[in-house]
């Protein structure tokens, strides 16, 4: 009873600091989460009674049937949509190398370094929706900045967000450009700051040129941080394309540029199919759980701690 008491003296006031967050959590994170699965076990519009249906909507969305011409997705769109959200995660490793590049720039010990640092970092602290707006009216055939570049060279440019060969390439481009200056350089400067000075001394003193420096030094050292980095951006990736979709081209053309982020929102705020649309959010939690473990398993293998 007595080691009860000393118990509670000691961390009762932590505990009740955390309870605000633990129940924030519980009604805002695993509360909804949960709804969300009993949800895509039913039939829902939200203006009738929810009918339960068992796993009809799995069976909808993952499924298959057979035809004259052979077997065919219950859900052709899913499967689409899926390729393009994949599509854009392709472009992962792209990212991925600009933004180590530009770490190493900005790691520069040059006059004024910090100034270059806080001008480059200033477009991720804008507004995703400003800019996909930006870009909207970069790609825009009849005025936009591109196209007009391109018309001064004698090449046509095209209709960048209307045509579906290069809808998808230039929501990739967007990306590419939004996460140049995002998190991703910030965290591979830090850890260029943290290798070792001693590595570069030694290997200054054997005759070590720049790549030699950068191949056995430098991305060895940094290999948490690029682990990490895939991993968030794989997690980011099946995720991601809501903000470019509803802004730039409302999924279009065709589906085009449509993911299963959006996918999940048309179901359940355009067509109020809520069980089906909370079908498709488990799927893609499948999915994030297998890649994430996946990364784990054998990406972590290659992850060097100095």
């Amino acid at each position: 009873m007595r080691k009860k008491r000393n118990f509670l003296v000691l961390y009762g006031g932590a505990y009740l600091f955390l309870l605000p967050n633990l129940l924030g959590f519980l009604v805002f994170t695993i509360g909804p989460a949960l709804w969300s699965l009993f949800l895509a076990f039913t039939e829902w519009d939200i203006l009738t009674p929810l009918r339960f249906v068992g796993f009809s909507n799995f069976v909808e969305l993952l499924g298959f049937h057979s035809t004259p011409t052979g077997l065919v997705a219950n859900d052709p769109h899913f499967w689409y949509y899926l390729w393009n959200t994949i599509f854009y995660m392709l472009f992962i490793p792209v990212g991925m190398a600009l933004s180590l590049i530009m770490a190493l720039l900005l790691n520069q010990k040059i006059k004024g370094i910090t100034i270059y640092r806080t001008i480059y970092f200033l477009p991720t602290v804008c507004s995703g929706v400003a800019l996909a707006i930006l870009w909207r009216w970069l790609y825009n055939p009849d005025f936009g900045l591109i196209n007009t570049f391109l018309a001064r060279v004698g090449i046509q440019g095209p209709g960048w967000l209307s045509s579906i060969e290069w809808a998808k390439p230039a929501i990739a481009f967007m990306g590419l450009w939004a996460g140049l200056g995002g998190f991703n350089t910030i965290l591979y400067l830090a850890a260029l700051q943290g290798v070792p000075r001693h590595l570069y001394e030694a290997a200054d003193v054997d005759g070590a040129n720049f790549w030699q420096k950068f191949l056995y030094i430098t991305l060895p050292c940094i290999t948490p941080t690029t682990f990490f980095i895939f991993v968030m951006s794989v997690i980011g990736g099946f995720q991601g394309g809501f903000m470019s979709a509803y802004m730039m081209t409302g999924g279009g053309p065709a589906g085009a540029t449509t993911t299963i982020d959006y996918y999940i929102y048309i179901n359940a705020y355009q067509w109020f199919k809520m069980g089906y649309a909370s079908s498709i959010a488990w799927v893609l939690f499948a999915l994030v759980f297998i890649a994430t473990l996946l990364n784990w398993k054998y990406g972590g293998k290659g992850v060097k701690y100095v």
